[in-house]
């Protein structure tokens, strides 16, 4: 007897679908060779990733009695917010500077993962913002927005 596909299945299939695309499209760009990487070598090991790790969810979740749920609500509304602080992250960035903005948006992480107590996000986000500052600013000389350290 055919189940009742969820939206979760759908979605998971039209990863397969848009994964297979992007390898599509990619192969037509070419690869370029080893000492000058050409445009479409990215996208098709990105494709290569989305495919077979979607085929899975999607065989899970064909394979999940119905009714049932891969995620939780909890678990959606995890990934909502961790959405909506990667988001705010990249509006606020300009204002900010990307340091400070790293700051909060790795301890607002770290808050929505449910790490405990205030300390060791404060130890992450600190630790984290900092080896941002040295690999972009310090090692690789990349003009990220300094906002109102700038």
């Amino acid at each position: 007897m055919l189940k009742k596909i969820g939206l979760e299945t759908m979605f998971d299939f039209i990863l397969v679908v848009v994964g297979a695309i992007i390898i599509g499209v990619s192969l037509s760009y070419g690869f370029g060779t080893l000492s000058a990487p050409g445009p479409g070598l990215y996208p098709f090991f990105i494709g290569v990733i989305i495919v077979p790790l979607s085929l899975i969810l999607l065989v899970k979740g064909i394979r999940a009695k119905q009714g049932s749920s891969l995620f939780s609500r909890e678990t959606a509304v995890t990934f909502v917010f961790m959405i909506a602080t990667f988001c705010l992250w990249i509006i606020v960035m300009p204002w900010l500077g990307y340091v400070i903005v790293t700051f909060f948006a790795t301890y607002a992480l770290a808050k929505i993962m449910r790490l405990e107590g205030w300390f060791k996000p404060l130890i992450i986000s600190a630790g984290t913002a900092f080896f941002i500052y040295l690999l972009f600013d310090v090692w690789l000389y990349i003009d990220l927005p300094k906002g109102v350290l700038g």
